[in-house]
């Protein structure tokens, strides 16, 4: 498997390179407490500056679903058609960056190995270590190449509200909530019932984030991820967060601290704190 990260430094120097496809998304998401709308995208920010040679995708859009309320995964001929447009194809190398700490960049990782392309990376700091740096931008959208994607989705990455309830309580399974502390209390919460998954263990995302955006040294994670009683080698561990995105965050820093059999919850709180039959644990 490709590496999880690539520097700014390797990224510059790897400008052009013709296998590089580089993929940026912008945007953030507000807390659960300020007003709604809680996800935004910004086309206008990448449009006005971004890396040379980069096209843009919408993390809302793209690559969701469409009428999904739970913002899940595109199905494989949406998914399919959106690489294809954005050139990327079998023998593409794939660098993904967003200005969001990197947590949409993971999420499109996270879908792209789903759907079986495992040449992708995450720019380590994003857009905002790369301005920091004063590495080269650019306004510019050249016309690209159409790619020839081809799907082929990997169940082993992706973990159902059905399959998850079918095995709780059961010692094979790991259960990471990436949510907020608040959140994961029951404090908070995007959802119609806070709490979190019983049994879940909370490893927010912002405890994994350096300050300059990057993501924090291996050492320092399998210390958390100890301290917290998280398994690096737990036969099934499942990450989830609100909509399947804070949650790839977790994914990539536990690959990088060597843990193994990790998947996703794409559906998340949103399903599961919508579901009045699902059971709820406060802390």
């Amino acid at each position: 498997m490709t590496s999880p990260l690539v520097s700014t430094a390797w990224l510059q120097q790897n400008l052009q390179d013709p296998a590089i496809r580089i993929i940026e998304l912008r945007g953030k998401v507000l807390p659960p407490t300020a007003p709604p709308p809680h996800y935004l995208s910004d086309r206008a920010g990448f449009e006005a500056a971004h890396i040379p040679g980069a096209v843009y995708a919408d993390w809302q859009v793209d690559f969701v679903e469409p009428g999904s309320p739970t913002n899940d995964i595109a199905a494989p001929e949406r998914f399919a058609a959106l690489m294809s447009r954005l050139g990327v194809d079998s023998g593409s190398m794939v660098i993904i960056s967003d200005d969001a700490g990197s947590m949409f960049a993971c999420r499109l990782r996270w879908a792209l190995r789903y759907y079986g392309h495992e040449a992708v990376s995450v720019l380590d700091g994003g857009w905002q270590k790369w301005r920091a740096e004063s590495r080269p931008i650019s306004s510019e959208s050249p016309p690209v190449a159409p790619g020839n994607f081809i799907p082929q989705a990997n169940p082993r990455l992706i973990a159902s509200a059905d399959a998850i309830r079918a095995a709780l309580g059961d010692s094979q399974l790991q259960l990471i909530d990436t949510r907020s502390p608040a959140e994961f209390a029951g404090s908070a919460s995007r959802a119609k019932h806070g709490g979190h998954i019983p049994g879940a263990i909370n490893l927010p995302r912002g405890a994994l984030v350096a300050e300059d955006m990057t993501l924090k040294p291996a050492a320092e994670i399998r210390a958390r991820l100890e301290s917290s009683g998280i398994a690096l080698d737990a036969p099934d561990t499942v990450l989830y967060c609100n909509t399947g995105v804070s949650a790839t965050f977790g994914m990539l820093a536990m690959e990088l601290a060597g843990a193994t059999n990790l998947r996703i919850y794409d559906s998340s709180w949103k399903e599961w704190g919508n579901d009045e039959t699902t059971p709820k644990a406060r802390a």
